[in-house]
This record gives C-alpha cells, structure tokens and sequence, in this order.
C-alpha cells in the first residue's frame, strides 16, 4: 500500500477521534457535570500508568526490528496477554486504596470497571504492531474508527439515561471491546501455543528502555493532574482537564498521524544517502505540523473565552484563563512530540530515556511549584516546564540526523508568524465582530472565519509551497520509502 493511502487512511481514522473528541466536549460536556470529567481524569492517573506496562514497549519492538520470526511474534504475543491479567488484576486490586488517597469513594468502582480494558487491549497489541511493521494501516484504522463511532454512541445513550461518570466509563470499554476485535479479525497473525525465552530477550533492550522512557513520561505529564485532583477535588481538576484535553487536540491528532507513517520508514532507511532523505522528510513533516497546529492554538488562544461560552457552556468558564497557559504548550508539545520517532527509528531508546527524565524533572518541579498559586499557577509553570524541555528534546533528536536547531526553527517560524498575524487579526476585529454579531454563536462563527482568512493569506506569502500541501509531503515520503 502506498505511503498517501496509508497517510489517508491514518488522518480518515484520526479525523473519527477528533470527531468523537469534539462531541464529547461539547455534547457531552454539557450533558455531565465537570465533577464527572474530575473522576475520569483521576482513574486516567491510574489507567495511564497501567498502560505504560501494557506491552513494555514491545509492539514498537517489532516494528522496528530488522526481522520478526513467528516464534518471536508468538512468545511477545503470550507475555502481552499475561501482562494484560496481571496489570488488570493489579488496577481492580488497587482501587479501594486510590479512591482513598483522593477522597472519591466512587473512583473505587469506575478502576474496577476500567480494569477490563487491559486483558482485552493485551490480546490484539502484537497483531496491530504486524500490521502497521507492514503499513496496512487501512486494517488498523477501519478498526479505530468503529471503536470510536461505537463508545461514542454508548456514551452518548448512557448519558442521556442519567449514568454519569459511568457513560464515560462505557465509552473507554466499549471503544476497546470493538477495536480489539476488528485488529483481530483483520490480521492475518495466529499466534502459535509456546514462549521462547531468547525471543523474548532479543528486544528487551530496546523495549526496556521505551517502557522505562514512558513511565517517566507519565510522571510528566500526570503530575499536574495528580496535585490539582489531590490539592483541589475532582471538580477543579474536572476543568482543568478539560482545559488540557483541547490542548492536546494537536498533539494526539495531527502529530500522531505523521508519526505513525513515519516511523516505519525511518526505521526502514540508516546511515549514509539514507540518513540524509530521513532528515529532509523530517523538516517537512515539522513544517507541515507547524502548519496545522499553530493556528489551532493560536486561534484557541485568541478566542479562548467565545469558545468555551458557546462550546462547553457556563459551568466550564474556568477553564477560559486555563486555555491561556496551555495553548502555547499543545503547539510546543506536538513538536517535541515527533522526536520521539526519529529516537525511535535510530534505536536510540537510551538517549530517548535520558531526555525523557530530564523533562519530568522540569516538569514536576514546575508544578510543585506552581501548585502555591493554585490551578492557574499549574497550568503556568507546565508552560514555563515545556519551553526549557523543547530545546534539548529538539536538539539531541535532530543531531541523530545531521540537522541543528537552526534547521528545525527555519522549518516551523513561517507558520508561527503567520499564526501571530492571524492572532493580530482577531484582536483589531473583535470590538467590530462584537457590534456586528452580538449572538455568541453567530459571532464566533465570523471570527474563526476572519481567523482562516488571516491565516491563509499571511501562510501565502510567509510559508514555504510544500507546507502548504499534504500532497507533496506524502510524495516526497514516496520517494524517501523508495
């Protein structure tokens, strides 16, 4: 399969979660109280860091490893449903005590309800990381987008009959039910009934450190939720993640697509002529998020209070000073993000560990600190953590490919100037848009509007032919998987 259907076929599949993601925040948003999106971001302290343990980075393995036998394939397979038991076994069994830690008797029964999810993610890892090692990825995205249709409907249902929390709960499992089983039925995997310990040891390496790289992952990125939900009760932690789940939209949608196409070709080309197409499909692909993610948050930035008055409703306005702290840090984030698949592609798992430490550190300090001013003070101080990470994460990554600093900001400064025009724009017509529109729906409608004008005109004349086509990005991977 081509590298442009396996890009379409990614973004269709990520276009069915932004989908998904966008009702959830509006619809359902306004159908739960924030408390509810509180509890779910507690159980997610949990859940996510079970997840990290899920297949100890074996998945990534096989990707990129050189060869996969089925007796390899086979003993990942079996340790994965082994650790999904364990890892569900340990969630239900640790429930009582995390419900007791943050005061919320309730979260006891929604970790014993997620702890389902892991058993059933463990039995299809190995056959989805063989079908994307083979970039089917039509397979693996026919599979997200009916596991995103599907929990989406149960939640929507379940929340419409007054379940509460527990809709979102149905949603994670439902999502992960449907998913598993279309990854199963469309891989051509059969795992045969043996383990073979040499098979295991041979990717240990390089999964040990992935796996040890995304605990201290999780550490970054969940401390600010583990303070506030602590410090502050689930309601405010219920705002701030909604806060943080906009900013993220960048980060989980547009980088994700890019990196998952990249990431087997960059492990398919090493060293020499090859290192050097790497490297130029690399600028391009920052440049071409640059170009989708700046004005995403530059615009959620501009318009940060319409947005969420007529978007999310009364009971999140909160969350208006959040979104001025934490847009800047979706559009750092989704950069920073990609180097994780250039560390990936070079087998550099180590550094990737290294660096990985070095941003938790950053990062939860920032926050311990930021703590003493209370969730703005968070929301602040994870900024300020971002910016002093993004340069040593972008500098070591693009030397592993022969490119310095100064190549990364020459491929994403066009886009961050035409999205600071674009923001210049807003703000000069805002009190006439205010005059004209006085309906909040009517007049956040014409400034986004104004906001896609300002951006593609500025983009014109600052930004660069290729960033502004995804077709030439994916030809010129074409050329490079050549």
């Amino acid at each position: 399969m081509s590298n442009f259907s396996n890009t379409r076929w990614v973004a269709l599949s990520q276009g069915a979660r932004v989908v998904s993601q966008l009702v959830s925040m509006t619809v359902l948003a306004r159908m739960l109280a924030p408390d509810a999106y509180g509890l779910m971001a507690l159980a997610a302290i949990v859940t996510n860091l079970a997840y990290l343990f899920k297949d100890m980075g074996t998945g990534a393995a096989l990707i990129q490893a050189a060869t996969v036998s089925p007796r390899m394939a086979a003993t990942v397979h079996w340790s994965n449903v082994g650790l999904g038991l364990a890892i569900g076994a340990v969630v239900a069994i640790s429930a009582p005590l995390m419900a007791h830690v943050f005061h919320e008797p309730q979260l006891a029964t929604i970790l014993c309800l997620l702890a389902l999810v892991f058993p059933v993610t463990a039995l299809g890892v190995v056959h989805q990381a063989l079908l994307e090692r083979e970039s089917k990825f039509q397979a693996v995205a026919s599979a997200e987008i009916a596991a995103a249709v599907v929990g989406l409907a149960v939640a929507l249902l379940l929340a419409w009959r007054g379940a509460g929390v527990f809709a979102l709960v149905a949603q994670m499992i439902a999502a992960t039910v449907v998913s598993t089983s279309v990854i199963v039925l469309r891989s051509a995997f059969k795992p045969e009934r043996h383990w073979a310990k040499a098979e295991f040891k041979s990717i240990l390496g390089f999964s040990g450190n992935l796996s040890m790289f995304n605990l201290v992952l999780y550490i970054a990125r969940n401390a600010d939720s583990m303070v506030v939900g602590r410090l502050l009760g689930s309601a405010a932690l219920g705002v701030y993640s909604m806060a943080y789940r906009l900013m993220l939209f960048p980060l989980q949608n547009m980088t994700f697509v890019a990196s998952r196409v990249l990431f087997p070709v960059m492990s398919r080309k090493q060293g020499g002529e090859g290192q050097a197409d790497v490297a130029a499909l690399y600028l391009r692909t920052l440049g071409f998020i640059a170009f989708l993610t700046a004005p995403l948050m530059a615009g959620l930035f501009a318009l940060r209070e319409p947005f969420v008055q007529v978007m999310l409703g009364p009971q999140w306005q909160t969350s208006v000073v959040l979104l001025a702290w934490l847009a800047p840090v979706g559009f750092i984030q989704s950069l920073v993000s990609s180097t994780g698949t250039v560390l990936m592609a070079r087998g550099s798992t180590g550094l990737m560990l290294r660096l990985g430490i070095l941003g938790a550190v950053l990062q939860v300090g920032g926050v311990l600190i930021g703590a003493r001013w209370g969730i703005e003070g968070v929301a602040a101080a994870y900024l300020a953590a971002n910016v002093v990470n993004a340069l040593p994460a972008l500098y070591f990554s693009g030397r592993l490919i022969g490119l310095s600093l100064m190549d990364v900001a020459r491929s994403v400064a066009p886009a961050m100037a035409a999205a600071l025009l674009m923001v210049l724009a807003l703000r000069l017509c805002a009190p006439l848009v205010a005059q004209a529109a006085p309906a909040p729906l009517i007049a956040l409608l014409v400034q986004v509007a104004i906001g896609v004008l300002a951006y593609g005109a500025a983009a014109a004349v600052l930004l660069r032919p290729q960033l502004l086509s995804l077709g030439s990005l994916v030809g010129f991977q074409k050329k490079v998987e050549a």
